[in-house]
């Protein structure tokens, strides 16, 4: 006789994403991207030269928008790794990527993609890339 069970495989994961947007001007906004992380876990900053696994966010290009400036942080927290044999600067607890946006119109769904890797003192997550879309109304 032959059974079957069906087994489910569950994804570590350590990190929520959050999206909005908030009016500016009359023709500009400001995207919101807000990182929670789980206790004892961290992610890496965006604007660094020399991280290898800093945290990348790009957005799609369209009519119906543009980007104004780079992509701003809070200061993130920064350590030396020996394992990486330089200084890494990264966030815990949450943080909050703002980029400010110009549109065409009076609205626009701003998407983009977010590349980043989660890691904790003991590990690193793989890599991960997600699709976001922040609808955007002026």
């Amino acid at each position: 006789m032959i059974t079957a069970r069906l087994v489910s495989a569950q994804v570590e994961s350590h990190i929520k994403w959050a999206y909005a947007a908030k009016k500016e001007t009359a023709a500009e906004a400001t995207v919101l991207l807000k990182a929670d992380l789980d206790f004892g876990w961290h992610i890496y900053a965006v604007n660094v030269s020399n991280s290898p696994i800093k945290t990348t966010i790009k957005f799609n290009p369209s009519a119906t928008y543009q980007t104004i400036g780079k992509i701003i942080e809070p200061k993130p927290l920064s350590n030396y790794s020996p394992g990486a044999k330089m200084n890494l600067t990264y966030f815990e607890k949450s943080v909050l990527f703002q980029q400010r946006v110009k549109l065409t119109g009076k609205k626009a769904d701003v998407k983009g993609t977010l590349d980043y890797t989660v890691c904790s003192d003991h590990k690193c997550l793989p890599p991960e890339s997600i699709q976001f879309t922040v609808p955007v109304a002026i």
